[in-house]
């Protein structure tokens, strides 16, 4: 009742705030050609004044006028002829389509494009539409990507996600080119802080699920490929919300170009609502900067920068978690002491000289470096209680008969340093009808981890396990290793472009071979995409896409575990091999009109041969695998999305996967960590009818629970699912425009452009989703799976302001 309050009060101080707006007439509509699609940058403005706007992508176009006796708009657009509409007498907003005639002139080397195909596996994504999402996890552009089909998220406050059934180490991700990476000691989402991308500094996002081309690294799920802007002018943002803030400034001045972004996290609100009670203290700040100077129209030279700094203190104190059926419903109690203390400080770097000696081709020398240096402690102990829970009378639960009575003890003192360096050329050459690109890095890498875990459980006085020899642990793991090895990798692929009378045709095809010292193993990756847009319905797009992909081991998938006098001991295993994944994606894209509005249907099915697999097991978001290549397995799936304007002038969309994976181990079959058998999400923007300065941002996300075993126990040995993932988030805006709100006129507010003022209510639903388990014992070593529930609903306020 209390956040329903708050809500209420909250959206009446919003409303208010338009009573102070001049009374305007909205016009919007959308503008087609002959054959019905949208037509992009047609000027739109009114008769004998400078105001106007110009239409989107789609041809939708919305206008605000002063309220007059009549109102005459005029259309114009290169290669069309010259409209105008008239309104008389207008007594509210008015809806209007209008259609325009092509120029009977042609005009040479003038292409007028109505919609944008998809020529490859790389769609993109419009990164301002972060900026009002309500995210749990502080406003990344991965909140975004995991409502895209084929990719999921079971938890709210990890930025990661999984791909057509792989794992979040199975996905790319570049900056400026450049392959950037996460720190590797995390385990838990409450840990993760920041994603490296900064949305304020993003300019363009691509992202493939699946099938992309040659000159991506060697994963086996996903490339997100992300170029950070450029300013033209000066600008600069502004945020803060119960979560955190950021601040953002990029100027030009002549040749140089310069962007400085601080981003800082304190989520202990959030945290708040998870069942473990306690002193949250978590704090995540970063500061990244992008430089460029321009010689002259052949040199010019980049810098990216970032520093970041996670620190996570956690003094848990008690839980009450009540968990089971109807039939078997149960009770666990437990009070905490101790305390666990985490710090992740990481660094990245990057620059790149370009030079372009003609308009046609483009030649670049990078270099990078990442740092981590990464530290794990904690020492908690708990003393716990589990019961049945019983229906009394009065049909109420009430605690029945003691089940299990212990304590645990967990104890971890982790470092992990980590250093990637590299350098690379890439080039490109554009010709009549083809493009070559191709591409040659050398990188050395460097880790070196001191790991010391271990737990103790004790149930009625008894140590766990319980044996007659002595007191031992119920698990422990110890690593003092130390490497360095280096990798060498090269591509070369073309993108063959042919028009003619059955339609457009596109051919990327390419190669890439990468070498590691570390194994002595050399990889050689042959991909393909082929698209066509056929000449007798250009609005269907049709792409086949395939190739070999490989996982090449990172740090953790060649860390093997094995018994040295009683203890768990890391090895390196240097007899690691890469994972292999044999692609086919086939699928394609109809754009079409319903109710004027312009829409995309896409779909795509695909089907992947695994081999050489290293198996894995997931607990929380942290990856911990076998060590050593004992698998084979497949995924095999369908994804559709249907994109469009369900409200005009805003995107939306639906998207749906089925999907099936499984692997063998050691002769058990059993689905893979990330198998999930269906997955539903939504994006939606929606806006007042009558003042369109008000905007509402809606998630939703429904998808199947994922396979999970017991700890230090393999799925091959018996495995459940959890719960389906569901969860819906919503924000409500409102836009104060500089020059048209009387607000702000004011002194201190007439410098801004805009100022959005939003609330964001998370987990609206409060359902309690399951992203792991605590596992306790009894005297008899029956364990029992105590779920971990995420967050609750959560009331959060938010400001932007651009200037």
């Amino acid at each position: 009742m209390q956040i329903k309050k708050i809500s209420l009060i909250l959206l009446l101080v919003t409303l208010s705030v338009s009573l102070f707006s001049q009374k305007k007439i909205r016009v919007s509509g959308y503008i087609t050609d002959e054959k019905n699609r949208g037509i992009e940058l047609v000027n739109v403005t009114l008769w004998k004044s400078n105001a106007g706007t110009t239409s989107n992508p789609n041809g939708y176009f919305d206008i605000s006028i002063s309220h007059t006796d009549t109102i005459t708009l005029v259309f114009s657009c290169l290669g069309y002829k010259k409209t105008s509409r008239t309104i008389p007498n207008p007594q509210k907003d008015f809806f209007l389509n209008v259609q325009m005639v092509p120029l009977s002139t042609t005009l040479k080397d003038v292409t007028v494009k109505g919609t944008r195909k998809q020529t490859n596996m790389m769609q993109s994504l419009d990164a301002g539409k972060v900026r009002l999402l309500p995210d749990a996890s502080g406003g990344n552009i991965e909140s975004l990507i995991v409502t895209f089909a084929g990719v999921s998220s079971n938890n709210e406050m990890s930025s990661q996600y999984s791909v057509r059934g792989g794992n979040f180490d199975e996905n790319l991700v570049y900056i400026n080119g450049v392959e950037v990476y996460r720190p590797l000691l995390i385990r838990a989402g409450q840990q993760e802080g920041l994603s490296i991308i900064n949305p304020d500094m993003v300019s363009n996002v691509a992202f493939s699920s699946g099938g992309f081309d040659a000159k991506y690294g060697d994963k086996m799920s996903s490339v997100l490929d992300i170029t950070y802007k450029k300013p033209t002018d000066f600008e600069g943002s502004i945020s803060a919300s119960m979560m955190g803030g950021t601040f953002y400034l990029g100027n030009k001045i002549g040749k140089f170009t310069q962007m400085h972004g601080i981003r800082y996290k304190r989520n202990t609100s959030l945290l708040g609502t998870l069942q473990t009670k306690g002193e949250y203290d978590p704090s995540f700040i970063d500061y990244q900067t992008f430089m460029t100077y321009t010689f002259n129209k052949k040199w010019d030279v980049s810098l990216l920068g970032n520093i970041s700094q996670n620190k996570y203190n956690f003094i848990p104190q008690e839980r009450t978690t009540s968990f089971g059926t109807l039939q078997a419903a149960r009770k666990f109690k437990v009070y905490f002491d101790g305390k666990e203390e985490d710090l992740f400080e990481t660094g990245f770097g990057s620059f790149a000289l370009n030079f372009k000696p003609d308009d046609k081709t483009s030649l670049s020398l990078l270099t990078s470096a990442f740092l981590s240096q990464e530290k794990e402690t904690y020492d908690i102990i708990g003393q716990y209680w589990l019961s049945d829970l019983k229906l009394n009378s009065a049909s109420k639960a009430e605690e029945g008969q003691l089940v299990g009575v212990g304590t645990f003890h967990q104890h971890a003192r982790n470092r992990l340093n980590a250093r990637v360096l590299s350098v690379s050329h890439q080039g490109s050459r554009k010709m009549e009808s083809n493009t070559l690109q191709w591409g040659f890095t050398l990188q050395n890498e460097h880790f070196k981890d001191r790991i010391s875990e271990w737990e103790m459980r004790d149930s009625a006085g008894y140590s766990l396990p319980h044996t007659n020899n002595g007191v031992n642990v119920f698990y422990n793991l110890i690593s003092n290793n130390e490497v360095n090895s280096n990798r060498i990798s090269t591509f070369l692929q073309d993108t063959y472009r042919l028009n003619n009378s059955m339609g457009l045709f596109f051919l990327t095809a390419g190669i890439r071979a990468s070498y590691w010292d570390f194994n002595k193993e050399l990889i050689v990756s042959p991909r393909f995409t082929a698209t066509f847009v056929p000449d007798s319905k250009k609005d269907l797009t049709l792409r086949l896409a395939g190739g070999v992909y490989y996982q090449a081991p990172f740090y953790k998938e060649f860390r093997d575990t094995s018994k040295v006098n009683g203890n768990n001991v890391i090895t390196l295993n240097n007899n690691i091999k890469s994972q292999r994944s044999i692609q086919l994606v086939v699928g394609g894209d109809y754009n079409f009109r319903a109710q004027g509005r312009p829409f995309k249907l896409t779909a795509e099915a695909y089907y992947k041969k695994l081999d050489n697999l290293i198996p894995y097991n997931v607990d929380n978001v942290r990856v911990r695998y076998y060590g050593k290549n004992m698998a084979s397995g497949y995924a095999a799936g369908l994804d559709c999305k249907l994109f469009g304007e369900y409200v005009p002038g805003t995107d939306s969309w639906i998207s749906f996967s089925l999907m099936k994976s499984e692997e063998t181990i050691n002769g058990v079959t059993v689905p893979r960590p990330t198998d999930q058998a269906y997955s539903f999400s939504l994006y939606f923007q929606d806006y007042w009818p009558t003042n369109p300065k008000y905007k509402l941002n809606l998630k939703m996300i429904w998808a199947d629970g994922l396979p999970v075993a017991a700890p230090q126990s393999g799925r091959e040995y018996g495995y459940f699912r959890t719960p389906s993932y569901k969860r819906v988030d919503i924000g409500v805006s409102r836009m104060l425009v500089g020059g048209e709100d009387r607000w702000m006129k004011t002194t201190i507010l007439k410098h801004f452009k805009t100022i959005w003022l939003g609330v964001d209510l998370f987990n609206m639903l409060d359902i309690k989703n399951t992203n792991s388990y605590f596992w306790v014992s009894d005297i008899a070593n029956n364990q029992y799976a105590v779920p971990n529930y995420l967050t609750a609903r959560q009331l959060n306020l938010r400001l932007i302001a651009d200037f």
